[in-house]
């Protein structure tokens, strides 16, 4: 049981009492009252750790409304936890976002950068803020952006250019709307050489556009949540799907698939104790050989979703849809009437200049597609594909999720098939 996690027991257990500290914590949880009733002793090993039942979001969100955490050496930052599309629910974090730890085993950032910040600043969201405090531990110097309307991307790049950017960092799904407008208006940026990158899955159509816009530009990457915060990272030695844990971080891989994250790090505010992030992936080796155990993510396990009673593969379906000739990004919208799904919708952004056969595909991807054929074999028609000026993202944060569901409006027509 103890090769499932990230680290070997010697190194593991001498760090055990913060999961044990956090479990006291857990069971004060009124909630929470018969949940740990059959592991009442402490966490002594790793055999131990793995019996306990895993945290889920709703049961971590349970958790934080009890305990309500607040540091003891700084400000206590409130952020939305719960995913882009996500009603907001609360997290918490010191002022420093626990980036003195990630700065002292990833160098994505030196004093000689000139870094732009193009993770959202708005409204309860960290990832901007945990960025700032990297670049602070740094020492480099910083362009705030935040969201950018598509009129202002030509100035903003133009600026960005003139200014030697080195670094920029984003979700990629933000990532591709710089470097596409980039690649489309024939903007180059020449001094950039990295990307920081965290949120979502690197995406490789993202390689296409740095070809063009900044061949120097390479890629660095952190994996985390707002619950866990930074977990891992990995450098441009490393695939993109796999990531070396932080010290302070215990990453299990569980014998579904499913991975789980414990913390070692006495500071950290959220009681995170075996926590799910809906991430499926496995300890690996990685080839970059920097020692110690890795963990490749998968893909997320949350991205199926029930289509009338069949399991939709949204991963999948996209990258069937951004495999087609033309087409740069896609996104799947389901919409439901009272819980049950009326229509699917795949929406097309397509690169530029590019023409893109919307029926051909829809036509393969109904066919091929064992749930839609099943799900919509009496009505075929409310299965549609669109090509769109634009995805349907977060206003707030500006990521761009790759299945939205949505509520059928009273008055709105029945879906009906692309052309």
């Amino acid at each position: 049981m103890t090769d499932a996690f990230s680290l070997p027991p010697e190194a593991a257990e001498p760090h055990l009492h913060v999961a044990a500290r956090t479990l006291e914590l857990l069971r004060t949880v009124p909630a929470f009252a018969d949940r740990y009733a059959g592991h009442p002793g402490p966490v002594r090993g790793l055999d131990e750790l793995a019996a306990l039942p895993p945290l889920l979001k709703d049961d971590l969100n349970t958790a934080l409304a009890h305990l309500e955490p607040r540091s003891e050496t700084a400000a206590t930052w409130l952020f939305q936890s719960g995913g882009s599309t996500g009603a907001p629910k609360v997290g918490y974090a010191p002022t420093g976002f626990y980036m003195d730890g990630v700065h002292a085993h990833w160098r994505a950032l030196d004093r000689d950068d000139v870094f732009a910040n193009a993770w959202g600043a708005g409204r309860m969201w960290g990832a901007h803020f945990l960025a700032a405090a990297l670049a602070d531990r740094a020492g480099c110097r910083v362009i705030a952006l935040g969201s950018i309307t598509r009129e202002e991307y030509p100035d903003w790049l133009a600026f960005l250019a003139d200014r030697g950017v080195t670094a920029i960092g984003g979700t990629p799904s933000v990532l591709r709307l710089w470097f596409a407008h980039a690649r489309a208006a024939g903007l180059k940026l020449p001094a950039l050489r990295k990307v920081l990158w965290l949120g979502e899955a690197w995406q490789p159509q993202l390689e296409e556009d740095l070809a063009a816009v900044a061949p120097q530009a390479r890629r660095w990457g952190m994996f985390g949540s707002t619950e866990t915060w930074v977990v891992g990272t990995n450098t441009p030695d490393c695939p993109a799907d796999t990531f070396h844990p932080l010290p302070e971080q215990l990453v299990h891989a569980g014998p579904d698939g499913l991975l789980d994250f414990t913390t070692l790090n006495p500071e950290m505010l959220n009681p995170v104790l075996r926590y799910r992030t809906g991430d499926a992936g496995e300890l690996a080796d990685c080839p970059c050989g920097r020692p110690g155990r890795s963990f490749r993510v998968l893909g997320r396990r949350d991205n199926v979703v029930q289509v009338r009673g069949l399991g939709l593969h949204v991963d999948e379906l996209v990258a069937r849809a951004e495999r087609e000739p033309g087409v740069s990004r896609a996104q799947v919208v389901v919409t439901e009437d009272g819980g049950r799904a009326t229509g699917v919708e795949v929406l097309l952004l397509a690169g530029p200049g590019a023409a893109v056969d919307a029926a051909a595909l829809r036509a393969e991807l109904l066919s091929g597609t064992f749930t839609l054929s099943t799900a919509f074999q009496h009505d075929p028609e409310h299965v549609t594909v669109r090509v769109t000026d634009a995805l349907v993202s977060n206003d707030r944060t500006g990521k761009t999720a790759s299945l939205v569901v949505r509520e059928a409006a009273a008055d709105a027509p029945a879906p009906g098939a692309a052309s």
